[in-house]
């Protein structure tokens, strides 16, 4: 069987979607199956390679104009086309007649299109491409959701459920505890990082709430000496400028799109991990978190509440103060915090195996390449 895996454009900002692509492509490898992953090629792009603006056009000359041409050639010497991002869905009818699956890690963008999250709001030519990427999934022969939330999601979007399926995510690398010899040897170029610290891993987007983080951690560091540790996104003026007003501009340090190296041994030597969300489709950072032995603390959002059920405190968005008190508590107790890593090992452990996903993949391949 010969799997086309169809990844995403190098300039369109999705980098944890890139990520995920390849560590697909490497459990398909290492499994013995056929498998290739194309992605639009930039060529006009490189004239200005960014997602805004004029770079942003130049991409779509690439991804829209010259790549089907490329991808239906591909599709016709393939069994299975999986297009691993759903924000690619309209490329579900340029691959030859092969059966397609579509990974669909959740539906913000669309619903932000459609008006549903204000945060999210399109421009004109953002719910075009929004509408596309949902006509797209219909014609998607199945469609893989990340999560319970993002299936309902989807099925209320595009009013079916007959071409959808759950299929959990498993870990894009393999989080662990690691000898905190090796977290020193990995963090010894961060020396403002000191040993006391709480994590958030995000950007700057709205609706990831970093500013709730920060509000939550300055509660927190009133009962407990500790350090904020923002690893992700550079801080924007808005933020920098909360962090000012909380009084917490000496105990924040920014590690800037840290290498995945960096983030676990982060992740094995935070106290906790503050991910405190509006919006998410799945939420990878806190189940990293948890492979590595970091408790979690979080929103209880819908997708939040499914992914970490009862291996972590979980408050509403409007808790920040329910919050910061789970952080005290974490920090001060050590038998609490050792109670939520044995619960965290086991919630990875039992859900959220890459061997398990990639053997709901192979099944769902399988069964697809029979019919066609």
């Amino acid at each position: 069987m010969k799997v086309l895996l169809v990844g995403n454009y190098e300039f369109d900002g999705s980098t944890s979607m890139q990520i995920w692509a390849k560590a697909l492509l490497r459990e398909l490898l290492e499994r013995g199956v056929d498998a290739e992953l194309i992605s639009p090629e930039p060529i006009f792009g490189r004239l200005m390679p960014s997602p805004f603006g004029l770079g942003k056009w130049l991409g779509y000359i690439d991804r829209f104009l010259l790549f089907p041409g490329r991808l239906r050639a591909a599709a016709a010497r393939a069994d299975v086309v999986h297009i691993c991002d759903h924000g690619s869905a309209m490329f579900s009818n340029k691959t030859a007649g092969r059966p397609v699956i579509v990974t669909c890690h959740d539906m913000l963008a669309v619903r932000g299109a459609l008006g549903e999250i204000p945060e999210m709001r399109s421009s004109v030519t953002g719910r075009y491409l929004q509408r596309w990427v949902l006509k797209g999934l219909r014609r998607a022969t199945q469609v893989a959701c990340v999560s319970q939330f993002t299936l309902d999601d989807v099925a209320r979007l595009q009013k079916s459920s007959a071409n959808l399926c759950k299929v959990l995510n498993g870990l894009n690398y393999p989080f662990q505890p690691i000898d905190g010899a090796e977290v020193d040897r990995r963090l010894a170029g961060l020396p403002e990082v000191k040993r006391g610290f709480v994590l958030h891993v995000g950007s700057n987007h709205p609706r990831k709430n970093r500013d709730g983080a920060m509000r939550i951690f300055a509660q927190a560091v009133k009962r407990c000496d500790l350090q904020l540790v923002l690893a992700g996104e550079r801080l924007n003026d808005d933020l920098r400028r909360l962090a000012r007003e909380l009084g917490i501009e000496g105990k924040t340090v920014e590690v800037v799109r840290p290498p995945v190296e960096i983030v676990e041994a982060l992740y094995n030597r935070a106290g906790a991990l503050i991910f405190p969300s509006r919006y998410e489709g799945f939420g990878w950072p806190p189940i990293e978190a948890q492979a590595c032995g970091c408790p979690v603390v979080a929103s209880d959002i819908p997708p939040l509440a499914e992914t970490l059920g009862r291996s972590a405190p979980l408050r509403p968005l409007s808790d920040e103060s329910g919050m910061a008190d789970s952080v005290a508590r974490i920090v001060a107790d050590g038998d609490y915090r050792e109670e939520l890593r044995q619960r965290g090992f086991e919630n990875v452990r039992s859900r959220f195996q890459t061997s398990r996903m990639m053997s709901d993949y192979l099944s769902l391949y399988g069964e697809l390449a029979m019919k066609h």
